[in-house]
């Protein structure tokens, strides 16, 4: 079993499997939208992760009809999200290791991915 992240695949490949040029992997890149990564005599190679987001931006360019700079910017937003969930997640488990929340108010869940936390101070 090899790691999400683990660089596997050539240009090449990733281009056949996905039904695209590679010069679009190419152009993927100059745009800064991929960042595979290389091996000593600078060939590119894909992670499956890399292989994930050209998928994304693929659904994104051609089945939703945006362009590779609003695509630049749904990654930035969906990267951003991805570390406030994150941060949101180990804060609620520190808060949970110290069994600091407090009962009263304390969590208000709304139908999303996200909670908000509220907390009262104690005077």
């Amino acid at each position: 079993m090899h790691d999400y992240d683990e660089p596997l695949y050539l240009i090449s490949v990733v281009a056949k499997v996905l039904s695209i040029h590679p010069q679009t992997l190419r152009q993927y890149e100059r745009e800064g939208l991929l960042e595979p990564s290389r091996t000593d005599g600078r060939m590119r190679l894909y992670s499956q992760r890399d292989v994930d987001r050209v998928k994304m931006i693929l659904r994104l360019t051609r089945d939703l009809g945006v362009n590779l700079a609003g695509v630049d910017v749904i990654l930035k937003l969906k990267s951003q999200m991805d570390e406030f969930e994150a941060t949101i997640n180990e804060l609620r488990a520190e808060l949970n290791q110290k069994g600091t929340i407090p009962t009263k108010k304390a969590l208000v869940k709304r139908p999303s991915k996200f909670d908000v936390i509220f907390y009262e101070e104690k005077k």
